[in-house]
């Protein structure tokens, strides 16, 4: 593990935005559904989002 670079301010940039957006539908989701269980999934989804979308371009 030691050996992995660093990630690029654009991955970063795509994953922070990818937890962002998670957490905004799993908010709104748990608040219509009446269900907490929805921010964590949420979470996990926009987390799996941003680290599976195409890496942006440099």
């Amino acid at each position: 593990m030691a050996d992995r670079e660093p990630l690029s301010p654009a991955r970063r940039r795509q994953l922070i935005v990818g937890i962002i957006v998670g957490a905004l539908v799993g908010v709104g989701v748990s608040l219509w559904t009446g269900f907490w269980l929805w921010l964590p999934a949420g979470l996990v989804v926009g987390l799996a989002a941003g680290a599976i979308m195409r890496p942006p371009s440099e």
